[in-house]
Order: structure tokens, then C-alpha cells, then sequence
């Protein structure tokens, strides 16, 4: 890719995040070409699809996160590890107000563009939970598809202005009752 081209698609990828977080994952892709000081055809012609947009967007935090499991599993604890991670997940998640609906659709959607680095996310995941499970210390009757699941949920608290003030103590109860012992 040329350098301009890469700029203009960086650029691009820079205004819809900030669009994104703004007004969700249903923002319109002509106000993102608009905000981008571009043609809609500029923004189709990098992403021809939103879902390609969301997915060029998103894969770098999927990455993030994938490789911040890996770094965890090796520097602490298992239940540490797995709430560190659970907890930071939840946040990103909550950034990008709406994702959780496309994230749990493209989980189950082989053709999705979100699909593979979604269960790459959930894969990441499920061996933080193995791990801590493995030494005695996460419920052993759940699985990476509940930890993915989990995720969507209390990031969704966040999302709702009634309910978001008590995200953060609801996590706690959540991750207390992850790391129940078995």
C-alpha cells in the first residue's frame, strides 16, 4: 500500500473509532466519511463494507488483548490473570458502545469478518479460565463461551446510563463468583 493511501486509511480508521465511541457501532458510515473530510466512495473504496470497517478498527484491540492474555498467563496468578484480563476486556468492550452485539453475532458467524478475531478473543480467554480453574481456583463448570459471554454482559451494564454507576461493583460480584472455588 502507498504511503498516502496508508495515511488516508489510517486517518480514516483514527475517525471512525472516535465516531464509534461517540455514537456507536450503528453510526452512519456517510457521517464517518463526512467527519474524515472524505467522499463516502474514499471510505467504501478502504472498506467496502461497515463490517470490514469495523473489523479493520477492531482487530488491533482484538490483537491487544489476545497477546495481553498471553503476557498475563505468564507474569500472574491464575486468578489474577483472569480478572486483569476479564476486567480490561469489559473496558474496551464498554469503549465502543454497541460492539457487543457485533461481537456475539460474528462468534457464531463463520463468514463474518469479526468471526476469527473474535475466536481468537474467546480463545484467549477460555485458557486464562483453564488455568485458573486447572489449580482449584475458577469454577470449573464454565467455559470460554461463558467468559465471552460474561464480557458482553457487564460490559452492556456499562453501557446503560441507569445501570452504569453499578458496573463496576456488579463486576466485582461477578469475578468473585468466577473465582468461587471449586
Amino acid at each position: 500500500m502507498r504511503a498516502d493511501a496508508r495515511k488516508n486509511r489510517d486517518h480514516l480508521l483514527a475517525v471512525a473509532g472516535t465516531a464509534i465511541t461517540e455514537q456507536g457501532v450503528d453510526v452512519s458510515l456517510r457521517d464517518i466519511a463526512r467527519r474524515a473530510d472524505v467522499g463516502l466512495a474514499t471510505l467504501l473504496r478502504h472498506f467496502p463494507t461497515r463490517e470490514a470497517l469495523l473489523d479493520a478498527l477492531l482487530r488491533t484491540s482484538f490483537d491487544e488483548l489476545t497477546a495481553e492474555a498471553a503476557e498475563l498467563e505468564t507474569s500472574n496468578s491464575p486468578e489474577d490473570a483472569l480478572v486483569l484480563w476479564l476486567r480490561d476486556c469489559v473496558a474496551w468492550t464498554t469503549e465502543y458502545r454497541g460492539v457487543t452485539v457485533l461481537m456475539a453475532a460474528a462468534i457464531e458467524d463463520a463468514d463474518s469478518a469479526l468471526h476469527a478475531s473474535c475466536v481468537t478473543l474467546r480463545a484467549a480467554g477460555a485458557r486464562l479460565l483453564a488455568r485458573a480453574q486447572a489449580v482449584g481456583m475458577a469454577r470449573s463448570d464454565m467455559d470460554g463461551d461463558d467468559v465471552f459471554a460474561l464480557v458482553a454482559m457487564l460490559a452492556w451494564l456499562g453501557d446503560q446510563p441507569a445501570l452504569a454507576p453499578r458496573a463496576d461493583r456488579l463486576f466485582e460480584v461477578v469475578a468473585s463468583a468466577i473465582l468461587a472455588r471449586t
